[in-house]
């Protein structure tokens, strides 16, 4: 038998920051950075549009771990934005700041992706979600990919969190990744036979001058090109962190799940690209409110009975993983709602984009202990009786 795999857990967030006033996404964000940088280290990593600020975890060797992370860092950041006079916020898209309007940040590799995609890269204003799973074996990773791809769209369902875009209901529960498929090398990948055949692909690129590093193919899913991870990109940036910690808690669920089938020589049936990335436009257009393809049925099935069926293929390794309350939690966002839906439905109420945000600001923050965030909290709960 082989050694199972770390199955160590890393957790990246993109966040908005917004000015609280105006709701609009803040350019300017250097004075967060600066100060950041001395309580959070490398935790915190600016990326190409200058209103975006990544926050990522510690290699985490449980849920537990990666919750006290994500909240602890979420925490940080917010306080941060707040000393400074801003909010974070987390969506995928902004509902109504123009892209054009955000500065890029002064970077060679940021500066090559522009000049090299133009508008498509100066447009792609987006807010994601990025889950890395120890797997230290390169070709388990790869076979493990193969199978995953399959849970991708299900993924994106429960995670969707951009409706709006440019001051528009979009009609997409996630137009993030609307947003991103402009970009080459993006979505579901390949069938691939071994590592070293999706090496020889990396390679062939390189060569060809089609990528000038392996970080540009940004697959759904790929093996990172410098960690002995697989990391899973499909995901928008949730607004709570309950909801990031259930989706890292559930993908780390899966790849457990994969891991066994593949030790036990049982492995996992495979489909088509064609057909998975069917289910994906799926999940990117309705989210939970929508169906997806059963393969295996071949029909339609309502997309919160698939994700039932997940929790019950996964169900058999969450305790081994110390993760099934964590894992429990995605039945709260069936029941609650994903991102958009709840977007959606204060837009429906209050007809303004402003409300939107402050309610993605108050979202974002719920649960990590801020005063100002309770004081809120406490006020609404006021105005409300």
């Amino acid at each position: 038998m082989k050694t199972p795999p770390p199955l160590t857990i890393g957790i990246e967030e993109e966040f908005q920051v917004i000015d609280p006033k105006t709701r609009e996404l803040r350019s300017h964000i250097s004075e967060i950075f600066e100060e950041g940088k001395l309580t959070l280290k490398e935790r915190l990593k600016p990326e190409m549009h200058q209103s975006v600020i990544e926050g990522g975890t510690e290699i985490c060797r449980d849920i537990a771990a990666a919750r006290r992370d994500v909240v602890g860092l979420r925490h940080h950041l917010a306080e941060l934005a707040r000393k400074n006079g801003l909010r974070i916020a987390a969506a995928g898209t902004h509902p109504f700041s123009h892209w054009a309007d955000v500065g890029i940040t002064p970077d060679a590799r940021y500066e090559q992706i522009v000049s090299d995609l133009q508008v498509v890269a100066r447009a792609n204003l987006i807010f994601g979600l990025h889950v890395h799973i120890g797997i230290d074996d390169r070709d388990d990773a790869v076979h493990i990919m193969n199978a995953a791809r399959y849970f991708l769209p299900h993924l994106l369902a429960l995670t969707a969190n951009s409706p709006f875009w440019l001051g528009h209901d979009t009609g997409w529960h996630s137009y993030r990744s609307k947003i991103f498929d402009k970009f080459p090398r993006t979505n579901i990948p390949d069938y691939y036979g071994s590592y070293a055949e999706y090496e020889s692909f990396i390679n062939l690129l390189l060569r060809t001058n089609c990528i000038k590093d392996r970080k540009q193919v940004w697959y759904d899913i790929r093996p990172h090109p410098h960690f002995q991870t697989l990391e899973f990109r499909v995901c928008d940036i949730p607004m709570r962190a309950d909801e990031t910690i259930a989706i890292a808690a559930l993908i780390q669920a899966l790849v457990a799940k994969l891991w066994k089938l593949l030790n036990q020589n049982l492995g996992f049936r495979l489909y088509r690209r064609a057909l998975i990335m069917e289910n994906k436009w799926r999940a990117a257009r309705w989210g939970l409110d929508g169906k997806l393809i059963d393969f295996r049925k071949e029909e339609e099935v309502p997309t919160p009975y698939l994700i039932e069926e997940i929790l019950d293929f996964v169900d058999d390794v969450v305790d081994d993983l110390g993760s099934r309350e964590e894992v429990g939690r995605i039945r709260w966002i069936l029941q609650h709602g994903n991102g958009a839906a709840r977007q959606l439905a204060v837009h429906r109420q209050t007809g303004e984009f402003t409300s939107v945000m402050d309610f993605v600001a108050a979202e974002t923050e719920q649960g990590l202990g801020l005063a100002e965030t309770r004081k809120e909290e406490s006020l609404d709960a006021h105005r409300a009786r």
